[in-house]
């Protein structure tokens, strides 16, 4: 099978077998635990490969980090982001943060076969002790409002997030209560016309002005 490459990512022969490893096994898996929509399953590179590994073109830090993946469900986008860096950033960290049971253990699976710098945090984001993160990830958790504290309570001083959202990313940003503050820019998603990445940098709470 021929692999589309992944724009803007310069990635090897040996890793692309390791993300066509991993996503047979997604397909796999579905069957039993619902990790993507059985409708994307033909698509499954464009859709969910293509489309967590865009973050890398976003968020490479310039020394070795921890990442955070929010809610990871069937590891979209923190495990492709731990496969992809396993051999160009072998130093850097990810956790995958997954509150379903099935889905982590799923999770414990792949990345015990495919990337061995993962840790699986079987937990609530929201409730999980913080865990420092660089950068924090997530795709189709929660709206912005909702997943900000998430955010805010694993991001460590200087991180960024990076975060997919769908076609009403404007008015989940409008809709954002004036207590935080924070830097940010969209970029256009690769794979979705009507999609977009938030990239969030000095992220914030201030305090209440009565």
């Amino acid at each position: 099978m021929t692999l589309p490459a992944l724009q803007g990512l310069d990635v090897s022969r040996e890793t692309l077998a390791r993300l066509e490893a991993f996503s047979a096994l997604v397909v796999h898996w579905t069957d039993k635990i619902n990790l993507i929509a059985p409708g994307t399953r033909a698509d499954i590179w464009q859709r969910h490969i293509a489309d967590s590994a865009q973050i890398l073109t976003l968020a490479a830090p310039d020394r070795p980090t921890l990442w955070a993946d929010l809610g990871s469900g069937g590891g979209f986008p923190g495990l492709v982001i731990a496969i992809l860096l396993q051999d160009s950033r072998p130093d850097d960290r990810v956790v995958l943060i997954e509150s379903d049971q099935r889905k982590a253990a799923f999770l414990r699976i792949a990345a015990g076969q495919l990337a061995k710098t993962v840790r699986v945090e079987s937990d609530r984001a929201e409730r999980l002790a913080p865990v420092g993160a660089g950068r924090v990830v997530a795709r189709a958790l929660a709206p912005l409002p909702l997943l900000l504290p998430m955010v805010s309570r694993h991001l460590g001083p200087g991180g960024r997030a990076i975060l997919h959202k769908g076609e009403r990313y404007a008015d989940e940003l409008a809709a954002l209560p004036p207590h935080w503050s924070f830097d940010s820019h969209l970029v256009p998603s690769q794979t979705d016309p009507n999609a977009a990445l938030v990239v969030i940098d000095n992220l914030i709470q201030v305090a209440h002005v009565r």
